[in-house]
């Protein structure tokens, strides 16, 4: 497979791209409506947490953290300040134990990187909570295979330009892969970077965007195992 001349870095992001992490949101907030069964309807908790969620993004960012603490919010609101301490207890320890879930990679995951990693200098790209960020890098078995890694608070465009002006790459050199159109493609394009639209079953409602299908450098792959050849093919 030749090598991209169109190219410096590959990006990659890493939840819900390299290994899943929303499917395991998705068992806690199952958890989190059978412990409120009582109080409401599942379809109503549901969104009642992700809109308060939304609200504490700004306070809290995006993690496991942020989202314990909305979780017991919810819990409180539902309830009208009634939640018992017991299930206050139990929402932490739902928390607590989505915190240490152990790393599943996506399919090809690792035969995707090493294969990218062989021909580009890969930087991998993430958002959240520094702990838990780290902690997942680390047991993911894949950080050696990267240049650089970047956690950042949120994915905007002035953002990427900060950790693209470090790394001293131009964004028109750059490729960012992501299964988020919001925050791993869209961004990108904006500062003038390649953008590739990885699909995943299970994305955040907060991650949904319109598709840009129309721009020069946006991509679209079936699978993770796709892109090494849609890299070199630009």
């Amino acid at each position: 497979m030749s090598k991209s001349t169109a190219l410096d870095i590959v990006a990659l992001d890493a939840d819900d791209t390299l290994w899943e992490n929303e499917h395991f949101f998705r068992l806690t907030e199952k958890d989190f409506q059978s412990l409120l069964a009582d109080h409401a309807d599942p379809d109503h908790l549901a969104e009642r947490l992700i809109e308060i969620e939304r609200r504490n993004l700004r306070l809290y960012g995006f993690g496991i953290k942020g989202f314990t603490l909305s979780m017991i919010e919810t819990a409180i609101e539902i309830t009208n300040g009634e939640v018992s301490g017991k299930t206050i207890a139990e929402l932490v320890e739902i928390g607590r134990t989505l915190m240490q879930h152990p790393i599943h990679l996506v399919a090809g995951a690792r035969e995707t990187v090493e294969t990218l990693a062989t021909d580009y200098s890969l930087m991998l790209i993430t958002k959240g909570d520094l702990f838990d960020q780290e902690r997942k890098i680390a047991q993911s078995g894949l950080a050696d295979l990267f240049d650089r890694i970047e956690i950042v608070g949120d994915k905007t465009p002035e953002a990427y330009q900060r950790v693209f002006e470090t790394a001293g790459v131009a964004p028109d050199r750059v490729l960012m892969a992501g299964n988020s159109v919001k925050s791993d493609v869209l961004p990108v394009l904006d500062i003038g970077g390649w953008g590739v639209f990885v699909p995943h079953p299970l994305t955040w409602a907060f991650e949904h965007a319109e598709e840009p299908a129309q721009h020069v450098r946006f991509r679209r792959v079936g699978a993770l195992t796709d892109l090494p050849e849609l890299v070199a093919g630009l």
